[in-house]
Formats: structure tokens, sequence, C-alpha cells
């Protein structure tokens, strides 16, 4: 990848949005970072990518929720990176209930965070894109995004949408060097997943190996955890001119849960 591109990461101040700015600032990207989380940590992490790969690194804490911040965002990044060559749509929140019980604001919050901001942010990022004739979008879908679960309404809705959005996105940019995918994992090892094992060994007082295999066993025939470094390795590549003919794609990085 050409070096000092810059790129907006959403939900990046842990797992696999951190993973994925990483990546790209490992490439040379200059980086906004944005997400919730302590101010202390999050001005670690900023510190420490720009040290370990002497890029340009700030940080919008835009709720994502709200279309202006998205927009507030965009403008921040403009303002202090000078241009937004990529776009990586990256912050999910989740929430897990029977249809007839999911509490309608909770639907809303997942539809507007995980699908509607990169809506947003998209449509804010375009028109910069077009002028130079270049852009890289990825969006970061799910498995859920190609197949369903039970009580995961608006998780499931939401990121069937990315991946509709996806493919008119690429459409529309076809003639042009703008390029947008999605990426689909499946059980990714972050901090919130190890969390999870660590409740789900205690509560069925098993060990965390034990844990850990009833969780993949269920889904991913791998029986292994696809890492943040994996997702932001790929991204980085879909952000490369060497996937410059990569349109519309929805890649699965999910141990084979959805080949079955």
């Amino acid at each position: 990848m050409q070096r000092n591109r810059s790129a907006v990461v959403t939900g990046s101040t842990s797992g696999i949005g951190l993973g994925i700015a990483r990546a790209l600032a490992e490439s040379g990207c200059n980086i906004m970072l944005n997400g919730f989380g302590e101010a202390s940590a999050i001005e670690r992490e900023r510190q420490e990518i720009t040290r370990d790969f002497g890029v340009e690194v700030h940080f919008s804490p835009a709720d994502l929720s709200k279309p202006e911040e998205v927009r507030e965002m965009v403008d921040l990044a403009m303002r202090r990176l000078g241009r937004i060559d990529i776009l990586v749509n990256n912050a999910g929140i989740q929430y897990t209930a029977p249809v007839e019980s999911f509490p309608a604001d909770r639907w809303d919050a997942v539809i507007a965070i995980n699908l509607s901001a990169n809506f947003h942010a998209i449509r804010a990022v375009i028109p910069q894109m077009r002028q130079r004739d270049w852009g890289r979008i990825v969006n970061i879908a799910s498995v859920h995004g190609l197949v369903a679960s039970v009580e995961k309404a608006a998780y499931v809705a939401a990121k069937h949408g990315v991946i509709g959005l996806t493919k008119v996105v690429a459409l529309e940019t076809a003639r042009t060097g703008i390029t947008c995918n999605a990426i689909c994992p499946g059980w990714v090892l972050t901090p919130l997943v190890e969390k999870q094992i660590k409740e789900l060994a205690a509560f069925e007082q098993v060990s965390i190996d034990e844990a850990r295999a009833e969780l993949l066993s269920e889904k991913q025939p791998s029986h292994e955890f696809a890492t943040p470094k994996e997702i932001g390795a790929l991204t980085a590549f879909l952000c490369s001119d060497a996937a410059g003919q990569i349109r519309g794609a929805a890649l699965t990085v999910d141990g084979g849960w959805t080949a079955q």
C-alpha cells in the first residue's frame, strides 16, 4: 500500500477495530481512531500506534448512533489528516432476545450503530474520494450478514443490511478507483469474547479450554478463533492496489461456519 494514506476506523479502541487500525498503520496509514473507553487507555493506544509505526494518529469520540456526530467525525478527520482515503466501518453492538420480547429501543440502537452509521459515514466520505478517483471502503459485517442465529434479530438484520449496502456502493463506484467490500468474521478472539469464555467456564464449572471448545464447536468447524490481527491483515490487503478489482465482495473469516 502507498504510504501516507489516511484512514478512519470506527470502533477502533479495542478488539477487531484496534487490530485493523494497527494493521493499516503498519502499512503506513495515518489513522483516525474512534470508539468508547477510558480516556487514558485510548491515549495510550494512540501513542503506542504512533510510536510503533511512525504515523499520525488522532481520536474522535463520536457517538455513531447520532448521524450528526458521524459527520463531525468525518469533518475532524478531514481537518486533521487532510483527506480520507480509507473508511473502515467496524463499530457495532449486540443485544439478544426473542423477537416478541426484543426491546424496541435496543432494536433502534443496534440498527443505528451497526447499519445506519455505515451509511452516514460512506455518504460523507464518497464525494472527496470521487474527487481523487481513489478510495477504499471496508465494512466489517459478520457471518450473521449471511446466515442467522436465534435471538439476534436486530444484529442479523443490520449485518444483512451492511452486505446489501456494500453491494450498492460497489456498483455505484464500479467505474472509479473506489472499492467497497465487506468482511464477515465468525468467532474472533477479542477481549469481549475472552470475557464470555471466562463467564461460561465459571457458570458451567469447567476449564477455560473446555469453555472455549464449547463456544467454538457449535458454529465454527475449525474449532479455532480468528484474531483481530488476521482481520486487520485482510483489511490492509483490501485497501491495497492489488485488490482493485475486488468489489462488492463479502469475504468470510469464519473457520468454515458458512461452508456448512
